[in-house]
């Protein structure tokens, strides 16, 4: 996988092999800043699984914004928004979503 950042984004691509498909690949966004992304072509048992871990300094992204993108010759790309530097985020007293304080 590759990564690329700026000020603004983070960007992670990988070309994943053409078995594999996109009802095939698991995003999630994990507690602490993390993302868990795993590909895995379960009806073959060679060269079909993959694995990774992302996780993002404390405050570093906005998880709201993690956008994943699979397109048809197998790229996965998966971008999320930074956070404006001083702005800080904290939980809704009404248990969902944030709030955002600048």
């Amino acid at each position: 996988m590759v990564a690329q950042s700026t000020t603004a984004a983070h960007s992670f691509s990988v070309t994943l092999p053409r078995v594999i498909q996109s009802e095939m690949v698991t995003v999630s966004a994990k507690k602490g800043d993390r993302l868990d992304i795993v590909a895995d072509a379960w009806h073959m048992e060679h060269d079909c699984h993959y694995e990774w871990q992302i996780r993002f300094a404390l405050g570093d992204v906005d998880m709201s914004t993690v956008r994943v993108r699979f397109s048809p010759d197998g790229k996965l790309t998966i971008d999320v928004q930074r956070r404006i530097p001083g702005q800080a985020c904290t939980p809704s007293r009404l248990g969902m979503g944030l709030r955002y304080r600048y």
